[in-house]
This record gives structure tokens, C-alpha cells and sequence, in this order.
């Protein structure tokens, strides 16, 4: 009996072992969509392909529609000023030159080799929220992890404003994979600090509310981007108000704007519960959402509070691009870009890059 009782040990030992492993391995999934990884952010990179933001966009891309502003692509840059040869064209003439000095003039621009775009990534408490697979604002993460590798792939510049519910950071605008990964930090870092005690704290303290934080955002990209830039807006729109759109119509008036729109699909249509009880994290109320003017007024609070985001995006040509928190993000990037869904052997049925 006695020789068998390090027997039984070892096995429970393992068997302990085995058990901790699987336990950590189903944590680290379930965790993964509540937060951001940055190996999985990072491993983004490999699927930021099959779309892109240049001006040569497929006929049913969301950025080529006739009532959204063609991407112009990267800025002109003045070069020098000469006499006028045969063949040039007669648009690039610089009449008051050629009525000054009595000989035709014309202007030469080159490409800039390279351009500035700005991702505006939304991790306040409105994000920390997913009904039945990620949180919005992981979602808004690995989104901006896209974006980033692709923009960082084609040789343009990336920067970023990342901001929550008091703070707004700016990541200035510069090349190279070491810069992404280092941007994607920074959006870890906000990511990791959403809890349900940030949204006591904030209700508590009687925080800043939706408006102010976003227009802050808004602000502050009107300081930091320059001309020709391009501005992507990555968040749920939560705060969009009447000086959000002041704000927006300074920015389209010298770079281009897309704007993501992240959203569950539960907030767009409330389940029909005989009980429901919905909480802020301080206080709660319970209520039947099978009522038919409950649920008309939960459509109608819905629709108002998009309604001026939806409206300043169509004023201004801006795209919106619909991104929820089910289907892989890449792939849904991919589709409202024009592409097709790269396939997973990479055959027949792959995108065309």
C-alpha cells in the first residue's frame, strides 16, 4: 500500500499539471476577447493584405462611391518654375509669369514620396462592451493593427490619437515595423485599463462625458495632421454632436477622412426578455424589453443618437465603414474595400492584391 502512494502522487501531479494548463489556455482565450494581445496584434501584420487606402480603389469599394470623396493619394510638392516646351500640359501654365515676363511659364510638382495618416483610435467605456464574442474595443485594436501594418507596408507614414474617457495621446506620424509595434503598445495600454471599476470610478466622479472626450479627439487632430493627410476614425461615434461636426468640416478642408464605425449587433436590436436588468456598473434597472413601445423607443434612441454622425459623414463625403464585433475583422475590411475574402490556402478563392 505504502509503495503506492507516490505512485498515486505523481499521477495526481500530473494530472494537476495537465489541468493547469488547459485552465490557462481557456483563460487566455476567454480573456483575449475581453482585452488586446499584442502578439495577436502583431500577428496582424500577416493579414493586412487584400485591401488598401490608395486612390485606385475596385468599383464597389466603400471608398470610391459617388457620394463619398475620392482618396487623392499622396500630395504634390512645387518643384521649379520653367519655360514652357511642346508636349507639356497647358493645366500646370503659371499665367502670371507668362503675362509678366512675356514668355510662357509652367510649374513642376512632384510626388511626395510619402504621406501622413492619422488613425483616431476610440478606447473609452462606451467600447468595453461585446455581446457575444469580442469587446467593441478590441475590435478597434485589431482594426487599427490593419490599418497600421498596411499603411506602414506601403511606405507612408502612421500616426495615431488614442483616447479614453480623460486622456487623449498623440503618437506622431513616422515609418518603420519598430514604430507600429511601439503605436500598438500605447493602444495596449488604454485597452487594458477599460474595466468595470473604470466605469464605477468614472460614474462616481462624475467624469467627462461622451462629447467631451470625443471632440477633444477631434481637436486634437485638427492640431497635429497636416495637408494632404489622411485621417481614419476607428470607434463606435458615441458624443457626436454639432461641434463634432465643426470640427470634421476643418479637417476635410485639407486631408481626407474614413471613417470605421465599430458596433455590436445587440445594441442595434434589443433582445425580448420577460426580465431584463441592465446595469452601469453603479446603478441598475429591470425591465420587460418584449413591450412593443419599449422596444420603439430603444430603435428610436438608437437612430438619434447616430443620426448626426451619419448625417456630417454624408455632408462632408466621408466614407463609413460598418466594422461589428462577430465576423474576423480583416475579413470585413476586406469586403467593404471591394476584395475578396482571402481564403486560407491562398488558392483560387483569394482576394486580388
Amino acid at each position: 500500500m505504502s509503495a503506492s502512494t507516490p505512485a498515486n502522487k505523481d499521477n495526481t501531479s500530473g494530472l494537476s499539471k495537465d489541468f493547469s494548463k488547459d485552465l490557462s489556455k481557456d483563460l487566455s482565450k476567454d480573456t483575449s476577447t475581453i482585452y488586446a494581445d499584442l502578439n495577436e496584434l502583431r500577428r496582424l501584420k500577416y493579414l493586412a493584405k487584400g485591401f488598401s487606402f490608395t486612390p485606385n480603389q475596385p468599383a464597389n469599394s466603400a471608398l470610391s462611391g459617388k457620394n463619398v470623396s475620392k482618396l487623392r493619394g499622396r500630395g504634390l510638392n512645387f518643384e521649379e518654375l520653367r519655360h514652357y516646351r511642346p508636349g507639356d500640359d497647358i493645366r500646370s501654365m503659371d499665367w502670371k509669369v507668362t503675362q509678366r515676363t512675356g514668355k510662357p511659364h509652367i510649374k513642376v510638382f512632384t510626388e511626395e514620396r510619402e504621406r501622413n495618416v492619422f488613425l483616431a483610435i476610440d478606447q473609452r467605456m462606451t467600447m468595453f462592451f461585446g455581446s457575444s464574442n469580442k469587446m467593441k474595443s478590441v475590435i478597434a485594436a485589431e482594426l487599427s493593427a490593419l490599418i497600421a501594418w498596411q499603411i506602414s507596408d506601403s511606405g507612408d507614414r502612421i500616426g495615431a490619437v488614442i483616447y479614453n474617457d480623460q486622456q487623449t495621446k498623440v503618437i506622431p506620424a513616422k515609418r518603420g515595423k519598430q514604430h507600429v509595434v511601439n503605436l500598438l503598445s500605447e493602444v495596449l495600454k488604454k485597452n487594458h485599463e477599460l474595466s468595470i471599476d473604470t466605469s464605477i470610478k468614472n460614474n462616481t466622479h462624475q467624469q467627462t462625458d461622451d462629447s467631451e472626450s470625443y471632440n477633444k479627439m477631434l481637436a486634437t487632430l485638427n492640431k497635429v495632421s497636416s495637408h494632404n493627410g489622411l485621417i481614419i476614425l476607428i470607434g463606435d461615434g458615441h458624443g457626436f454632436n454639432e461641434k463634432s461636426t465643426d470640427f470634421i468640416k476643418q479637417l476635410r478642408q485639407h486631408n481626407e477622412v474614413i471613417a470605421c464605425h465599430i458596433f455590436d449587433p445587440l445594441e442595434q436590436t434589443l433582445p425580448k426578455m420577460s426580465q431584463m436588468i441592465v446595469s452601469d456598473g453603479v446603478q441598475q434597472i429591470q425591465f420587460s424589453s418584449e413591450k412593443k413601445q419599449v422596444q420603439k423607443n430603444y430603435q428610436a434612441e438608437i437612430a438619434r443618437q447616430l443620426d448626426s454622425y451619419v448625417k456630417a459623414a454624408k455632408k462632408y463625403r466621408i466614407p463609413l465603414i460598418e466594422i461589428d464585433t462577430i465576423a474576423p475583422v480583416e475579413q470585413q475590411l476586406r469586403k467593404a474595400l471591394g476584395y475578396r475574402v482571402l481564403s486560407k490556402a491562398g488558392g483560387k478563392g483569394g482576394a486580388k492584391i
